[in-house]
């Protein structure tokens, strides 16, 4: 039962609790005792049901939307930079969506949603149902008492593919169907020289001078890198010295696009550039362009200016369509076909989590033994 106390002449104070229902007590005010105490009642014979009204929730520290839900996950839990940047785009998209309404057939909305009004290809959909799935797992781990299961565990194979009406209700909302098709651009024949000519200074053709370029040997070891490790782009340029050990040839890093730590060994032709790259130096950061902040936007603002500097430097060697995160899938290519290092060796090294992403390089390995066939 509710208990009350006066806190002035004109205000009463109710306390009301129930072990096992609510996390916390509530406290309400009301200007006349009578009508706090029916108020109370009717809110107790709710609660003996376990039954809270989604006004209290909060006060009681509870979960009522999305929104507090992803809040509280994103406090308790170490999220990878992928997933809590998805998480905050949703906050702003479905945030205020009640938990109570999340089933299956919501779930079925929200996905048709990203097709129809959004325009998603199929892979972002899959990032982002994965970033809220974990996110539900842990509601559900935590507060089953709220939300007893996930409805987006049961998804059938293939959900984020367009079908013939989202094509259509895309289409007319001025966004078109997404195919779901891997990026699998590789350099070509002659490309690599033509960069490399390039990063030395030389001018496009149809140029009557080489490009401006600012570190223009930074940006060379950078290009090497890529090409020799297979590393991405934002492990490279945080390196610190202190994460490369020539003497054992390994590049320890620990902040991954997975958010694990691994260890990337160093080839013959890496440990050069390296070595070249550091001279005397003994502590720091390895590459100019960062400052060694941690802050998403800073982190952002070299990646971007890094993209755009590379964007500029493949169109003028007249790669136009090449971008710089095409030199990784160019990398784990080479050590499929020129290694016999089993795939999940290569899996560990490159930092790839699930088996599907390997498949096609599989595929390269197996062309690369049909000449061994009679």
């Amino acid at each position: 039962m509710a208990t009350k106390r006066q806190r002035s002449s004109e205000s009463w104070e109710f306390v009301v609790r129930r072990r096992g229902v609510l996390p916390k007590p509530l406290y309400l005010t009301f200007k006349d005792p009578v009508e706090g105490e029916a108020y109370c009642k009717r809110l107790e014979a709710l609660l003996d049901r376990g039954i809270v009204p989604d006004e209290f929730k909060r006060q009681a520290g509870g979960i009522v939307d999305l929104s507090d839900a992803i809040a509280e996950y994103r406090d308790k839990v170490a999220l990878s930079r992928p997933d809590d940047r998805l998480l905050v785009l949703q906050l702003q998209r479905i945030g205020t969506t009640r938990i109570s309404m999340i089933d299956y057939r919501w779930v079925e909305t929200w996905i048709g949603d990203m097709k129809r009004v959004h325009g998603l290809a199929p892979s972002t959909i899959r990032h982002h149902v994965g970033a809220l799935a974990r996110c539900l797992d842990w509601l559900a781990r935590r507060h089953p008492e709220i939300f007893p299961g996930n409805p987006l565990r049961p998804l059938p194979k293939g959900y984020s593919a367009y079908s013939h009406s989202d094509g259509e209700v895309a289409m007319v909302n001025g966004k078109g169907p997404r195919e779901d098709t891997e990026r699998d651009r590789r350099l070509q024949p002659g490309e690599e020289e033509r960069i490399r000519a390039i990063l030395a200074g030389h001018k496009p053709e149809g140029k009557r001078r080489g490009l401006m370029l600012r570190h223009v040997e930074a940006l060379a070891t950078l290009f090497d890198l890529a090409l020799e490790t297979s590393m991405r782009l934002r492990e490279m340029f945080t390196l610190t010295l202190d994460q490369v050990d020539r003497p054992r040839r390994t590049i320890f890093l620990d902040r991954t696009k997975n958010g694990d730590k691994r260890q990337v060994p160093i080839t013959s032709v890496a440990d050069r550039v390296l070595r070249e790259c550091i001279g005397d130096r003994t502590g720091g950061v390895l590459l100019p362009w960062w400052g060694g902040s941690l802050d998403s936007g800073e982190l952002d603002r070299v990646t971007w200016q890094l993209s755009r500097q590379y964007a500029r430097i493949f169109a003028a060697a007249d790669c136009p369509d090449l971008t710089f995160h095409d030199l990784r899938h160019e990398a784990i290519s080479r050590l499929y076909e020129r290694t016999t290092l089993e795939s999940a060796v290569i899996r560990k090294m490159v930092g790839h989590l699930s088996e599907r992403a390997h498949q096609r390089y599989m595929n390269l390995r197996a062309s690369s033994f049909a000449d061994r066939l009679w």
